[in-house]
């Protein structure tokens, strides 16, 4: 039963927890960590492991996501970002990584005034696919009508779609919104659509042909929604009641399964876990992955959020480079500060609480322990 408290005379709350408010309960069995098994699927799709490289451009570009798929994962390219708008965004990247904060936002604004190019789109795409990896792209929901036949034609294998707050209802007075379930409908591929936070927005965006539902609103340490639009949703909650969403819509359309992914605010391996102890399927990685040798931001980090024209509502943080890809996901580590091998971590984990899989890993016990304590 979800409890809520009274603010004031005319407003009550719910209580939420974050993933830093909830600890994972060892059990009376425990495994090897090497008996456990990582495998994520989505429609037709295996990954060796529950994680996916955020569409942002500091995290994935097309030699990242390349790398990725070697790796055993998948990483999104943002079809809107600086690899789709210029030919070598690379000096583009280096003066974001050499501004102070005080300036960083006013030059993204600048640099992604630069049109997006379709043609840009189409070789992005070819350069992946050409190396043998699943392929994966993401437009805003803005945007899917306008470029969606371009990604379509040049390939791709998963298809995002991905906002601060996306629902299968959306309403406007001034042009004809995305029709979610014909536009899903229509589609080859498998489509992933979020940010949501809760069960009924989780719940339409599934009956609308979703194969995958992004919980949380995408931004996490790089994120200024709460203190720009006030809008927040703790993202432990969040994930609990997309996941009891997903198991009612399964009830509901006799047996299909749809994916939830947690999206943002897990910068260690610790949050990471419990992000799919509470019910996520996989997990969608920014600054965790923006650490990386390899990553584009050269040690920053910044989403779509901050690059709006009149509204910023994210900006660009200094994360730094802790190791390569591989050390990040697979280890090993030399600190004990969850910024590294977080595969190891989801293993210890699993096999800490006796589970072999990831789907039987979500029933783990949990206890709530406000503040991280």
């Amino acid at each position: 039963m979800s409890q809520e408290i009274e603010i004031g005379l005319g407003k009550k709350g719910r209580i939420a927890y974050g993933l830093d408010d909830i600890a994972i309960v060892p059990s009376r069995r425990t495994r090897d960590p090497q008996d456990v098994s990582t495998v994520w699927q989505v429609d037709a799709y295996q990954f060796d492991i529950p994680v996916i490289g955020a569409p942002m451009d500091s995290v994935t570009s097309p030699k990242t996501a390349i790398e990725l798929g070697r790796l055993g994962t998948v990483g999104v390219l943002d079809l809107e970002g600086l690899w789709t708008r210029y030919d070598d965004p690379e000096p583009i990247l280096e003066r974001v990584a050499a501004l102070g904060p005080q300036e960083a936002t006013a030059y993204l604004q600048q640099a992604y005034a630069e049109p997006i190019k379709p043609e840009l789109i189409v070789s992005r795409l070819h350069e992946i696919r050409d190396a043998g990896v699943t392929v994966a792209g993401a437009l805003s929901p803005q945007r899917t009508q306008q470029y969606y036949s371009t990604v379509l034609e040049a390939g791709v294998d998963l298809f995002v779609i991905r906002g601060t707050a996306v629902s299968a209802e959306h309403v406007s007075t001034d042009h004809e919104p995305l029709n979610l379930k014909k536009f899903i409908y229509d589609l080859d591929v498998p489509v992933i659509v979020g940010g949501a936070a809760n069960y009924t927005a989780a719940l339409h965006l599934m009956r609308a042909g979703a194969a995958g539902v992004l919980v949380g609103f995408g931004g996490g340490a790089v994120s200024a929604v709460r203190k720009t639009i006030g809008v927040h949703v703790p993202l432990a909650t969040a994930i609990s009641d997309v996941a009891e969403a997903r198991r009612d819509y399964m009830d509901e359309s006799g047996g299909r399964y749809v994916q939830v992914i947690a999206d943002g605010g897990m910068g260690d391996s610790g949050s990471f876990v419990t992000a799919l102890a509470m019910g996520a399927d996989a997990c969608m990685l920014g600054a965790p992955l923006a650490r990386a040798k390899e990553a584009p931001g050269h040690g920053k980090h910044w989403g779509s959020e901050a690059r709006h024209a009149t509204l910023p509502r994210g900006f660009r943080s200094d994360v730094g480079t802790v190791g390569t890809l591989e050390e990040i996901l697979y280890g090993p580590s030399h600190m004990a500060d969850g910024k590294t091998n977080f595969i190891g971590a989801l293993r210890r984990a699993m096999a800490s609480t006796g589970y072999v899989d990831l789907k039987n890993f979500q029933r783990c016990d949990v206890v709530v322990t406000p503040t991280g304590r």
